[in-house]
């Protein structure tokens, strides 16, 4: 008989498959939206392309919390059997409508249902000790940054030489796919779906540094990072097609994928040579991000490329450290509903962040949603320093002092 340490990890790698899938499916489209809409509806206008972006945002800000509040209900797995159906089934349709004010509402009907996935984070984080969230919480990383290589060269290929129309089907299938997984991960007598790791937070990590109020703490260092982030992703590809002579969408697409790339360089320099402690690697990356968002706004081609390889490796290396700062001071039976309030701040600075893109771009250009960023780059360093760097300093002091 399988011992319970083997059935978790054999079920934890059919999780991490799962994301994958659900990731390459989720952002296929993502680079290509302004394109799609002027090929598909003949809408050309950016704020429209912006709007649109905001609406996504806005349909996860509401589904993760709503799922996170079922799954304390109903388990993560039986949810997804549904819900991914449901979402497979409204792709079909978008593939089908050529209605624009269709697609807008069944596409969010869609991300509704789609969101669901969300779940499998912290539910992955439930069956595995504490000890291994760091490793984990960056192959989750990489497994992302996979799935948006993937997608955007997937979706890049599907644009450039069949129809973007057909990304919906592929969408399609990815969802029916982890409705089939979910379910096989059920009734399968291989894998423990029920058992969890419980842990609890230790009295010294509740008096230092970040335990009251942690969740809005790091809820509003990430919202602004998110918003930063993602400021500089609707146009990208646009972007690129304007400076360099290498403009086709297969290109640009995997222009776009480049930190994802780099997230697998990163994740292997990390498990191999370790690295910084989490709070000063959160410091270093925020400085390296800067870096990379000013290289990236040098119209240059080879200047933006060096720009998204730095960028790259910083964004890995921040997004992974706040997460496993958040799980750090969480336990497992509220992974789901403190991730879910973590998740609403940063999609709450990405729904900003894709309302106002497209109007920025549309009044100074495709190099504006740079400046923004690195803006607000400087803002999430200011604001991580004075919440919670700063604290810890003076903890560390204090500890010497004793010593």
């Amino acid at each position: 008989m399988r011992s319970t340490y083997t059935k978790l990890m054999g079920l934890k790698k059919n999780l991490i498959l799962m994301t994958l899938v659900a990731v390459v499916s989720d952002y296929m489209l993502h680079p290509f939206y302004p394109q799609f809409f002027e090929t598909r509806f003949g809408v050309t206008d950016p704020k429209y392309v912006g709007y649109y972006f905001a609406a996504i945002c806005f349909m996860v800000m509401i589904a993760f919390p709503f799922w996170a509040y079922i799954s304390k209900k109903i388990a993560e797995l039986n949810i997804l059997v549904y819900t991914q159906c449901i979402a497979g089934v409204l792709a079909l349709y978008c593939y089908w409508t050529t209605s624009y004010v269709n697609f807008w509402v069944f596409s969010l009907l869609m991300i509704l249902f789609k969101g669901s996935y969300l779940l499998v984070y912290p539910y992955i984080l439930k069956i595995i000790s504490k000890e291994e969230h760091t490793t984990t919480i960056g192959i989750l990383s990489v497994v992302v940054h996979m799935g948006g290589i993937l997608g955007a060269v997937i979706g890049g290929f599907t644009v450039d030489f069949i129809d973007a129309s057909y990304i919906f089907l592929i969408m399609a299938i990815g969802d029916f796919v982890q409705m089939g997984m979910s379910a096989y991960l059920i009734r399968s007598k291989k894998y423990d779906t029920n058992t969890v790791i419980t842990t609890t937070v230790t009295s010294d990590k509740k008096d230092s540094l970040i335990p009251n109020g942690f969740i809005l703490k790091i809820g509003l260092i990430t919202m602004v990072l998110y918003f930063s982030d993602f400021l500089i992703r609707p146009f990208f590809s646009l972007y690129w097609e304007s400076l360099s002579e290498y403009d086709g969408k297969l290109i640009s697409g995997s222009i776009y994928a480049i930190p994802g790339f780099v997230a697998l360089l990163a994740l292997w320099v990390n498990r191999k040579y370790g690295s910084e402690s989490k709070y000063q690697s959160i410091t270093s990356a925020l400085f390296l991000g800067m870096i990379g968002i000013l290289l990236q706004g040098v119209p240059i081609s080879g200047i933006v490329i060096i720009g998204r390889i730095i960028y790259g490796w910083a964004i890995f290396q921040g997004v992974v450290r706040f997460d496993v700062l958040l799980f750090e001071y969480s336990t497992p039976d509220r992974y789901a509903i403190d991730y879910s309030k973590v998740h609403f701040f940063q999609n709450l600075g990405i729904l900003i962040s894709s309302f106002l893109v497209g109007i920025i771009v549309d009044q100074y250009g495709l190099t504006i949603p740079f400046t923004v960023a690195l803006l607000g780059f400087i803002i999430s360093l200011a604001m991580y320093y004075l919440i919670i760097r700063r604290k810890q300093f003076r903890r560390h002091i204090k500890q010497l002092a004793k010593t």
